[in-house]
């Protein structure tokens, strides 16, 4: 009787460990919306966006979007203490667990292009390419 009771738990307790998950996931939203975002050198999507992770500590993060300057910058996915290890055995088992970290960019627009500016020294240098070379005596 007591080696059944003993299967018994060992069974609740395994399928209670098998059963949870925490599911890791980091949101990044920008203004504009629409940015091409990379964590960590890889493409991961346009904001808003919802990805998982499996590790905590500091991504490379990195948003394009056409008319605005290229933002370079880190992100932090702290963990939460509840998630330490040791204390994580337990978190484990709690169905549905999550551990959201959201982070939120705002991309700051290209400067204005000056076109007949641009347009006049590209003249210029073109003046200069063409120009025949002088011979100096």
């Amino acid at each position: 009787m007591r080696g059944t009771l003993l299967i018994a738990g060992l069974v609740v307790l395994s399928a209670g460990l098998l059963s949870g998950c925490i599911e890791r996931t980091i949101t990044v939203t920008s203004v504009p919306s629409g940015a091409l975002v990379y964590l960590n050198d890889e493409e991961v999507g346009r904001t808003p966006l919802t990805v998982p992770f499996t590790f905590y500590g500091v991504y490379g993060v990195r948003l394009e979007k056409e008319g605005y300057q290229p933002l370079w910058t880190r992100g932090d996915a702290k963990m939460p203490w509840w998630d330490t290890p040791g204390i994580d055995l337990f978190a484990e088992m709690i169905p549905h667990g999550k551990s959201e970290v959201k982070w939120h960019y705002t991309l700051e627009p290209l400067p204005p292009v000056h076109t007949d500016a641009l347009i006049d020294r590209a003249r210029q240098m073109r003046g200069l390419i063409n120009a025949p070379a002088t011979t100096q005596p």
